[in-house]
């Protein structure tokens, strides 16, 4: 499918989508505070909304799911089957598929699950997550950096770093232990429901939830966590989180957060085992998490990395951590190796999109 086709596709979609509930708000980037609480559902089949979101998921790409639709075929199915799928979403009758698990190698030799969505569902968790997105954006705390429009790693980083150089001196690292496995449905649903208490919308949402997950051809329930894969995913782990940086933030920790990876500041070791000790109780009580205490320490900030940077101990500059290093070291290895049987012109593009990517993120230490 050319540009030009997609183009017309979506501009019929968009037709397709129009509803009187069009003008009831100015789209996903509006004014949510003025949208009652009935019309959420309403909202993520607004034209605007819906063209964002098509666009979104074209330009994302991304493998098939479970029924072998692609990023190219969506538009067309979309100009021959949106009016009965917007039927189905505004009857409550709309039913997710289980998404596809592919295991993702990690740098350790062990692997990361992700779950890939059908093209459809993927399109309507763009949808949702604008919707979402918009309203719980501006209440979202300003030390929480991933998956956030205008934000960066990178500005966790610094916000690290400009606690240490007040004479933060300890960090309590905390990982929490397989956070995007072990989210309670429960738990989620209710923090989503008490500034998006649209009902339908929330019954949708508890859908892709328990859609759950093909393995080898095998259909698993999910009774817990949210699949990393999906568009919907990001802002979920946020709605969750940010209960825990509001928590923070009342006790009047420095902190930053990065999606599951969060670095409290404090200025002793005694404070960062009593912080470790009560954070990790809200985490288990409130949040029906776990904190990892494995990969969890209260430590000197340049004994520790965060989000691939650590800090050097006598002036406190940025580094890049001895761990991100080594990947890259063994990105290169992988690249040149003699056995790959590739022309010196492929390695030569590979390497250098590589160095570039890897300079363009630790270029700042």
């Amino acid at each position: 499918m050319t540009n030009r086709d997609g183009i017309a596709s979506a501009n019929l979609l968009v037709q397709a989508a129009a509803t009187p509930q069009d003008e009831l708000a100015a789209g996903a980037s509006g004014h949510p505070e003025s949208i009652p609480p009935c019309a959420w559902l309403a909202q993520v089949s607004e034209r605007a909304n819906l063209q964002r979101a098509l666009k979104r998921v074209r330009r994302n790409k991304g493998a098939p799911g479970i029924d072998g639709m692609t990023v190219d075929e969506l538009p067309e199915y979309l100009r021959h089957h949106w009016p009965e799928i917007r039927a189905q979403l505004e009857t409550g009758q709309y039913r997710p598929r289980p998404v596809k698990r592919v295991e993702i190698p990690k740098a350790d030799g062990k692997t990361r699950p992700l779950g890939i969505p059908t093209v459809l569902d993927r399109f309507i968790q763009q949808a949702i997550a604008q919707v979402i997105s918009a309203h719980w954006e501006p209440r979202f705390h300003p030390h929480s950096y991933g998956f956030r429009p205008g934000r960066s790693a990178h500005q966790a980083v610094r916000q690290v770093q400009a606690s240490i150089r007040e004479g933060y001196g300890w960090v309590v690292d905390m990982d929490l232990q397989s956070f995007f496995d072990r989210v309670n449905h429960d738990r989620l649903l209710a923090r989503l429901k008490s500034r998006s208490p649209d009902a339908a919308l929330l019954r949708l949402v508890k859908r892709f939830l328990k859609a759950g997950v093909s393995v080898d051809g095998k259909i698993e329930a999910t009774p817990m966590g949210v699949p990393q894969g999906g568009p919907l995913s990001p802002v979920l782990a946020n709605v969750v989180l940010d209960e825990l940086d509001w928590e923070l933030d009342r006790r009047g920790h420095r902190f930053a957060r990065y999606a599951d990876d969060c670095n409290i500041l404090v200025k002793s070791k005694r404070a960062g085992e009593r912080v470790m000790a009560s954070v990790t109780r809200f985490v288990s009580d409130s949040l029906r998490l776990t904190v990892n205490p494995l990969k969890s320490a209260v430590d000197r900030p340049w004994k520790r990395k965060f989000l691939g940077f650590t800090v050097s101990r006598t002036d406190k500059k940025l580094k890049v951590a001895d761990k991100a290093l080594d990947k890259l070291k063994d990105r290169v290895r992988e690249l040149t190796r003699r056995t790959r049987g590739t022309t010196m012109g492929v390695i030569a593009a590979e390497l250098r999109e590589t160095l570039l990517g890897w300079k363009a993120y630790f270029g700042i230490a």
